[in-house]
């Protein structure tokens, strides 16, 4: 009596499915993606206890409990490389968020349609020209026989200068070029926000008679604080993930002392030294900094204001 009573409401769900077969499938594939690409590879987080064996496989190699990871708060490198990594990614983070945020409030203000789209086009232009053509024009710029530099300088009768083989200027020269590439994408959601405000806080701004500046500062960025927030934690999220391709692109031996980050180092020591553990190990130490650090951030924002934070 009861699977027969329960029947009808199982064909109603079914029949359901089946008139919205196509939102289900929308959510299917992604689902799909996270659980191929993102779920099933956490089984190898074992190799980060283990001393991992190719012959013997994942669930035949010995345990060392937490050998590996000690094995890397041991290296006189570690602490440099972690160092490096932060300093790397927090001085990109800090610089592009201002940045895009003033260049979202200049076009909003930007009258003339044909000056806003022509400034949009330029400014996106570069976010999609690939990583290694970038590495490369940053080469050609920065040659010290040949590149534009060091021709200015000799035209100011300056000596050459190895760009790329200065330590002290290897974290300018990545974060500076990474916001020409990427400030105008990163623009867009701070642009999206500012079309959002209400119309009638611009009105009673101009009743108050106030000028362009203090509607920037009164109205636009208060209106638009929950979103520069909510970027920043997120970010915050990948601050020790800083991209590998960029960073081992540019590096080189003279500037290895400050070039040298945690993904990089993860592949040297996974790929090139096929130590596929140590470096498990090294990169589960890396997102457990990326959580905590996101945690925290995020709590922080919650203390500031309570819709400030993510959840």
């Amino acid at each position: 009596m009861n699977s027969v009573a329960t029947h009808p409401k199982k064909q109603s769900v079914w029949s359901k499915m089946g008139r919205h077969w196509q939102f289900y499938l929308i959510v299917a594939l992604p689902m799909l993606y996270f659980i191929l690409f993102k779920y099933v590879p956490m089984y190898g987080i074992l190799l980060g206890f283990k001393r991992y064996r190719v012959s013997r496989g994942i669930w035949g190699s010995p345990w060392v409990g937490i050998y590996q990871f000690t094995k890397f708060f041991k290296n006189p490198s570690s602490l440099r490389i972690m160092y490096n990594t932060f300093l790397l990614s927090m001085y990109a983070l800090v610089s592009s968020i201002p940045l895009a945020v003033i260049l979202a409030i200049a076009l909003n203000e930007t009258r003339s349609r044909l000056w806003r789209k022509s400034v949009q086009m330029i400014t996106y232009a570069p976010y999609f020209i690939s990583t290694v053509v970038m590495v490369a024009i940053l080469m050609q710029f920065l040659d010290p026989a040949l590149g534009l530099f060091n021709t200015v300088r000799g035209f100011l009768g300056k000596d050459s200068l190895n760009y790329m083989g200065e330590a002290k200027l290897f974290k300018h020269i990545y974060v500076w070029s990474a916001l020409w590439q990427n400030t105008g994408y990163n623009a867009i959601i701070y642009l999206a926000a500012l079309t959002g405000i209400n119309p009638e806080l611009y009105e009673a701004a101009k009743v108050d008679g106030v000028n362009k500046f203090q509607k920037i500062w009164y109205v636009d960025l208060p209106s638009i604080q929950n979103t520069i927030i909510i970027m920043f934690i997120m970010n915050m999220g990948f601050v020790m993930s800083l991209g590998f391709e960029k960073a081992f692109l540019m590096q080189n031996p003279l500037n290895l002392e400050s070039a040298e980050i945690m993904s990089t180092y993860v592949y040297k020591m996974g790929l090139i030294n096929s130590d596929f553990s140590y470096s498990t190990a090294i990169d589960m130490i890396n997102s457990v900094i990326n959580i905590i650090l996101i945690l925290t951030f995020n709590k922080v924002a919650k203390l500031r204001s309570k819709d400030g934070g993510l959840w």
